[in-house]
């Protein structure tokens, strides 16, 4: 096979936040000639580790896709599109899903960019939620506008990323959109159960440290300073796995006593499994199971950013709580990695 780069596959990552998808498919060798996305911090994020793309930091709906051709593809044909849709208005932890989040329909601005650019294929990720009964309407409408454009939508695939060789539980939709012939079908579990990476093998090499303190040679990997009280229940949680259900009545929130939800918080991962989801709240041990297997502390963006299989070369652009929610909202590398090769042999 021939792998000059002229030869690649082209694809335009929509919704391409800081960038993680078009960093997986670079490494499987697809050419992604142009992204978009509106988040001015993700955009600098994207811009320095992808300096060959054509970014348009801008509102998708007021894009021409004209402009993408003209400026990005020229008279080549598009191979893919990819779209990672907000997910936070399909997501169960949405508490204003129900009252009209807008950004549900931002998803169906897929259809212009197809008709426009007429890509082969057309990738969707996001959260289950999306082919849930609550959003059955816009998926209907989503698959009708590209039915109507000759393509042939696959079923919503709902898959976890730990099977994928990501070392983290995170469940995620796939839908795959392919012109007049069916999609290819995705990739078996490539890590199952017992092959899984693991928290101690995604952190292994990284410098202990306690509350407050930093790493001097990594400019990610630094613990939040913790409030005394913070530190007194994080030292009554039982290593590798605990909850806050060890805390005793005196150190326990109001908000807590009595209750059995949000048995996550305070939480501490476990060293021999994957971690869980990670959100933008990542490095808050009061948002999630987001402390530190063994030490006294929240896990650090470095090890975040392990989690969600960025390379420790990936540059971020921000503040602490700005690349926080990159790393949060990120697609996890590895996961398009490993679906990638069978796209592109179907290509």
């Amino acid at each position: 096979m021939c792998y000059n780069r002229r030869t690649w596959p082209t694809v335009v990552d929509l919704f391409s936040g800081c960038g993680t998808v078009t960093a997986g498919l670079k490494k499987r060798r697809f050419r992604v000639v142009a992204a978009v996305d509106i988040d001015r911090v993700a955009c600098q994020t994207y811009r320095r580790n992808h300096k060959s793309t054509y970014l348009f930091q801008e509102d998708i709906r007021k894009i021409d896709p004209a402009t993408i051709r003209e400026k990005a593809l020229g008279p080549r044909p598009l191979d893919m599109l990819v779209v990672c849709a907000p997910c936070q208005p399909f997501s169960n932890q949405n508490r204003y899903k129900n009252k009209g989040d807008s950004r549900k329909e931002l998803i169906l601005e897929s259809v212009r960019f197809a008709k426009a650019l007429q890509p082969r294929l057309i990738m969707f990720e996001n959260v289950p939620g999306l082919a849930g009964k609550s959003f059955s309407g816009i998926l209907e409408k989503l698959v009708a506008g590209l039915s109507a454009l000759g393509y042939v939508c696959g079923s919503p695939t709902k898959i976890n990323a730990a099977d994928y060789g990501v070392p983290q539980r995170r469940h995620r939709c796939i839908l795959l959109a392919s012109r007049g012939q069916e999609p290819p079908t995705l990739p078996a579990a490539t890590t199952p159960q017992g092959f899984r990476l693991t928290v101690a093998e995604a952190l292994k090499g990284l410098r202990p440290l306690a509350t407050g303190q930093a790493d001097k040679n990594d400019l990610l990997h630094f613990s939040r300073n913790h409030n005394a009280i913070a530190l007194q229940r994080l030292a009554h949680i039982p290593k590798n796995g605990g909850s806050r259900f060890s805390l005793p009545p005196h150190l326990e929130l109001d908000c807590h006593k009595g209750k059995k939800g949000y048995p996550d918080v305070y939480g501490r991962m476990r060293w021999a499994d994957v971690a869980p989801t990670l959100t933008t709240g990542c490095t808050d041990v009061t948002r999630g199971r987001f402390a530190h297997p063994e030490e006294d502390r929240a896990i650090t963006l470095r090890e975040a950013a392990r989690l969600q299989t960025f390379p420790d070369q990936y540059a971020f652009a921000g503040n602490a709580s700005e690349i926080a929610t990159q790393i949060g909202n990120a697609v996890p590398m590895k996961l398009i990695e490993t679906i990638a090769p069978v796209i592109r042999r179907i290509l």
